[in-house]
């Protein structure tokens, strides 16, 4: 049987795709409300696919499109993130014969479209074969990961599976100039996967600071991301958790979901007797400087609308490692100190552990105190909204 899939963010068709024509149809692909209509009179397909929220002519229109002026009566099944009850009435009075809310298991959409063309089910046998674990998520997420010298710490199968089984996030590896074989390793990790891992190579080692921005402005140029956020190498934040932050920045009005490390009852909290001391001290001295009650703005595991990823990573930071401060400076200047308080969320982690072999040293918690100064100065004493280009 023909398909015609059309959505707007080729990470979702791409899965559709994947399943659908191992499952033996044909998949045809649109990737707007304008070339769905384009294609469905050239196609002639037997069932459509389509997501509701695109730019131009939406899925409704689409929709009307088909069953008015084209009097067509193939099946359509709507596959979208919206689950307002008004939403799906409204797809349904349009002419959709099915609804999918997003996540959804590429199984469940094999079982679904078999019964809208009326064929046989797929056998249990045959389901539980099938990696039943891989889901199209409801939004597209970039996620970038600055890595320097993690030639022999990356966890390389971590992440395969996790782009494996989660299929709407994109992994941006920015290897931060690294001497070892970082890059090597790196690419490789990308390779026969660029749908879902690239690698962006900065040749001299700018920092941390400057590779989660350089890797977030490459992302940003990708349309389909509805999120882009960053993530240690070491995933001292293991993926279960970031994809946390996720579903919380989704289903509500925050623009910045950031981790925290403060132990709640039944979280896994590990972290050495030293630093634990030093994240503490740290951790009040930024209190200050903010003048809000965030806990722990230094965790790497952070996620946030393009748009303020786009406001906040334009300039350059004043440091290396205290750019996680900086971003919530930047919100404050922006939004004012109580509507950023409000636009930031901080979620307590599951599990959190510091990974032997860290990059950040003794000798470098001790200079941050330094760089901590360096930004109450910059920001506090005429409104400094950022570093230089």
């Amino acid at each position: 049987m023909r398909i015609l899939a059309v959505d707007d963010q080729p990470l979702t068709l791409t899965a559709i795709e994947y399943k659908l024509e191992k499952t033996g149809h044909t998949v045809v692909l649109a990737h707007s409300g304008e070339e769905a209509i384009t294609t469905f009179q050239t196609a002639n397909p037997d069932l459509m696919i389509i997501d509701l929220n695109m730019p131009g002519k939406d899925g409704f229109e689409v929709i009307r499109h088909l069953r008015q002026e084209l009097k067509s009566n193939i099946p359509i099944l709507v596959m979208s993130g919206e689950d307002d009850e008004s939403i799906i009435v409204k797809a349904f009075n349009a002419g959709a014969d099915e609804y999918i809310r997003k996540p959804v298991g590429l199984n469940e959409l094999h079982i679904r479209v078999q019964k809208l063309l009326k064929q046989p089910l797929p056998n249990n046998q045959s389901t539980q074969a099938e990696n039943t674990s891989q889901q199209i998520q409801k939004n597209i997420v970039g996620v970038v990961i600055p890595c320097y010298n993690e030639e022999k710490r990356l966890k390389t199968r971590a992440f395969t599976e996790f782009v494996k089984n989660n299929l709407g996030y994109h992994l941006c590896f920015v290897n931060d100039g690294s001497k070892d074989d970082t890059l090597k390793v790196l690419k490789e990790l990308a390779k026969g996967r660029e749908d879902y891992i690239s690698v962006y190579n900065c040749e001299k080692n700018g920092g941390k600071a400057e590779a989660v921005r350089q890797g977030t402005l490459h992302m940003i140029k990708d349309p389909q991301l509805d999120y882009i956020g960053y993530l240690d190498a070491d995933l001292s934040t293991n993926f279960q958790d970031f994809d946390d932050l996720v579903k919380t920045i989704s289903d509500s009005k925050f623009q910045i979901v950031g981790g925290s490390r403060i132990s709640r009852m039944g979280a896994n909290i590990t972290k050495e007797g030293s630093r634990a001391i030093i994240s503490k001290t740290i951790n009040l001295i930024i209190q200050k400087i903010l003048g809000m009650s965030f806990q722990d703005t230094q965790c790497g595991a952070k996620v946030m609308t393009r748009e303020v990823a786009e406001q906040l990573f334009q300039k350059k930071f004043l440091t290396s490692w205290i750019f996680d401060v900086e971003i919530f400076l930047r919100m404050k200047k922006y939004y004012g100190a109580d509507k950023a308080q409000e636009l930031i969320c901080e979620q307590p982690l599951k599990r959190w552990v510091h990974e032997d072999g860290s990059n950040l040293s003794f000798k470098d918690s001790i200079k941050i105190v330094g760089q901590l100064a360096q930004i109450s100065f910059a920001y506090n004493r005429g409104g400094v909204m950022s570093g230089t280009n």
